[in-house]
């Protein structure tokens, strides 16, 4: 990565570089099916009973809700996931003759302000009742548990939870979220003679750090979001730098959203960060961040087993 070309008086040009690895760098020539086909393996993971999380981390503006939602001619990675799983579900179930039950349930919760709602209680906003549910440990008390049979069943419900998300519009992006979106998806296998296989599928859309000066934020609600997101953010990447270093004091505690994400960022579980960059000049630092972020998360390993009883 070389720092954008600035003048310098007639002075010889210096221009910094950075150098990083990653197992996966998509160009924007590229489109949702390659991001799919490097994803894929990890939905595979869930359907094989382990605990799975993909996130997408990144600036307000630079494509993660895009990459996680898609549109109907172009799906993003939640469509395709709800896909793969529900046909694995159907070949499951027809392979063994009706001795394997497979059960699909959707979960949707949203973290705004440092508060987790459901977005799938009937009164979701950010002043209903549904505001602010008990988090223990990692798990969430109280939310709604949709079971589901069908793709579309599932992406009705997502649709309808997207209307209740928190978006509001700033000077970087018309359609701001201001808040973190975690949608999961359990896949429990049940044979006739009682074993089960337990898998958990979260996909995060994570709200987008913002500079002041660049949003236009001055004041009210949107400075108090803005704040919460960065500080959010801020702790998720102390608890990944912790994690890499082996750090046996990791601040978990310090934010709602790595709470929530406990055992995906340092436990029982595979994940997967994409990490979404603007390519204006304008915006280099700003990437900058996000990629320096990326190469701490590139380097934490995680030791996932699978949920299998019997």
């Amino acid at each position: 990565v070389t720092e954008p070309y600035k003048d310098r008086g007639g002075l010889k040009d210096r221009r910094k570089k950075w150098r990083f690895g990653f197992d996966h760098i998509f160009r924007p020539n590229q489109g949702q099916e390659d991001v799919w086909e490097a994803t894929e393996p990890l939905v595979q993971s869930a359907i094989d009973g382990y605990n799975v999380c993909i996130f997408a981390y990144g600036q307000t503006g630079s494509g993660k809700t895009y990459t996680m939602l898609g549109e109907p001619s172009n799906e993003g990675l939640i469509s395709r996931s709800v896909t793969k799983l529900f046909e694995a579900k159907r070949e499951m179930e027809a392979l063994s003759r009706g001795e394997t039950q497979v059960k699909v349930s959707v979960e949707l919760l949203e973290i705004y302000n440092e508060q987790i709602r459901d977005l799938l209680a009937p009164k979701s906003s950010p002043s209903g009742r549904s505001a602010n549910l008990k988090l223990t440990s990692n798990e969430v008390v109280g939310n709604i548990v949709v079971p589901t049979s069908a793709k579309e069943e599932v992406m009705d419900v997502l649709n309808m939870a997207q209307k209740r998300r928190c978006v509001k519009a700033t000077m970087s992006n018309s359609e701001s979220s201001r808040s973190h979106m975690v949608f999961t998806i359990r896949f429990d296998v049940v044979t006739k003679n009682g074993a089960t296989r337990s898998g958990k599928l979260h996909i995060c859309d994570l709200a987008g750090s913002e500079r002041l000066s660049k949003s236009g934020v001055t004041g009210g609600s949107l400075l108090r979001e803005t704040q919460n997101i960065n500080k959010s953010l801020s702790v998720l990447s102390n608890v990944i730098e912790s994690l890499q270093s082996g750090s046996k004091n990791v601040p978990y505690r310090e934010s709602k959203l790595t709470m929530l994400l406990q055992d995906s960022l340092g436990g029982n579980s595979k994940t997967l960060s994409i990490v979404c960059l603007n390519p204006m000049s304008s915006h280099f630092h700003e990437s900058l961040s996000s990629l320096r972020f990326a190469e701490k998360a590139n380097k934490v390993e995680l030791q996932a087993v699978s949920n299998f009883k019997c």
